[in-house]
């Protein structure tokens, strides 16, 4: 079951794509919208990012940080927790330079490009059968004053 887990996770990861970056900055938690670059093989999440940005200060004083990736419509959230790392990977940019790269920056060649990687370290996940489903089971729950069956939901050691 442990290898479902894992795996749903990522399937999740991928299919989502977009997640909130949360970092430590001093006792307060800022976070902020992410362009997620999963690699499964490779068991770690690429973003890129600038080197300009808070968030890499942040990471430079504090590497543990987490992931929150939400599908609304769909009723799929995961919550991941890892380890970041920034590096100048000029190839690894190139690799990972897409559309959502485009809106920041005018090419894979700026100079202000880094590589954000996260290596996860666990995870938890609610995977639903999707909100209109979701909303008659709640209905018929309260009706007949059971538990209604909400979908999946793990905690998982990635």
């Amino acid at each position: 079951m442990a290898d479902d887990d894992v795996a749903r996770v990522w399937d999740l990861v991928e299919k989502i794509g977009f997640c909130m970056l949360a970092t430590h900055d001093g006792e307060d938690i800022r976070s902020r919208p992410m362009a997620a670059y999963p690699d499964r093989d490779g068991q770690v999440i690429y973003f890129l990012t600038d080197a300009a940005s808070w968030k890499d200060e942040d990471i430079d004083r504090d590497p543990n940080v987490g992931l929150a990736f939400a599908d609304t419509d769909g009723q799929k959230y995961v919550s991941l927790t890892g380890r970041a790392t920034i590096s100048n990977d000029r190839r690894k940019i190139h690799q990972l330079w897409s559309t959502p790269a485009k809106a920041r920056w005018d090419s894979p060649d700026d100079p202000s490009i880094r590589v954000l990687m996260v290596r996860p370290k666990d995870a938890q996940y609610w995977d639903s059968p999707g909100t209109v489903v979701s909303y008659i089971k709640m209905v018929a729950a309260a009706v007949t004053d059971t538990r209604p069956a909400m979908g999946d939901n793990a905690k998982v050691r990635l």
